[in-house]
């Protein structure tokens, strides 16, 4: 894991010093009319969040930035240590990720989105490489990035090593021979604030994902084609705790696995 990601998770336990620097570091990053838009939907992470914002507040850039914390019905100190940090927070009372990210959505000032979770450490050229392609070429409509997993539960970095590997396989056959949408998650992701609330933000049909559906959404309306940040700059590392929620890794890689014959 690399030493900066590796610092960033660590310090889970921010003096109030360093909350007061990490305030400064998110306020310098934006403007009265800020660019970009980074949403993170935030439900119980206060032993995650701080981690997350001084990553994202370590990012280089020049492009004016402003981090958006939906408070989805926290009964932590989740809204208290987003605001501490320098943060906008808003509430969004019904509960579920969908909600949380269509408010984030409709609140949201620049013109383009980019959706993290408040459990994930951005690498420094981050928010640059993930809206160069969106900025840069209007036949992109929506950015996706790599990832590799923190573990939180027994499973080592040796062991998801070998998933990662796996996951990058299953990456390539849908968008080889399935559907690249598949690939798209709502923690590392991007696409232009005018166009997702054309096509109704993340509103998705049952039984299926919103940041998936929200991707064909963008492509099949015409806003530009699905495309994959390659750059290792751009890495994202998220913790485990949803395979370990799904009942551990031999669990999660079988879901995979019927995802990819069904």
């Amino acid at each position: 894991m690399p030493s900066r990601i590796m610092r960033h998770y660590k310090a889970n336990k921010l003096s109030l010093q360093q909350i007061s620097e990490l305030n400064k570091s998110v306020r310098s990053l934006c403007n009265n009319d800020p660019e970009i838009s980074i949403v993170i939907p935030a439900y119980n992470e206060e032993t995650t969040i701080l981690q997350t914002l001084a990553s994202l507040a370590g990012n280089t850039t020049k492009r004016s930035v402003e981090i958006v914390v939906v408070n989805n019905n926290s009964k932590d100190r989740t809204e208290e240590l987003a605001l501490a940090a320098g943060t906008r927070c808003i509430k969004e009372t019904t509960q579920g990720i969908t909600p949380a990210r269509n408010a984030g959505l409709a609140a949201a000032r620049g013109k383009y989105i980019l959706n993290a979770d408040a459990d994930t450490i951005y690498p420094d050229d981050w928010i640059e490489e993930m809206v160069k392609p969106l900025a840069n070429n209007k036949e992109v409509g929506i950015v996706y990035g790599r990832f590799a997993f923190i573990p939180v539960g027994k499973t080592t970095r040796r062991v998801y090593f070998f998933y990662e590997y796996f996951a990058e396989l299953t990456r390539w056959i849908n968008t080889t021979f399935r559907e690249e949408a598949m690939n798209v998650y709502g923690f590392n992701s991007g696409f232009r604030k005018e166009e997702g609330l054309k096509v109704k933000g993340f509103t998705h049909p049952p039984g299926t994902n919103e940041d998936g559906w929200l991707a064909l959404k963008l492509r099949d309306n015409g806003f530009g084609k699905i495309h994959c940040v390659k750059n290792p700059k751009a890495m994202v590392w998220t913790t485990d705790r949803r395979i370990q929620i799904d009942g551990g890794l031999l669990k999660a890689t079988m879901k995979r696995l019927t995802r990819m014959v069904s």
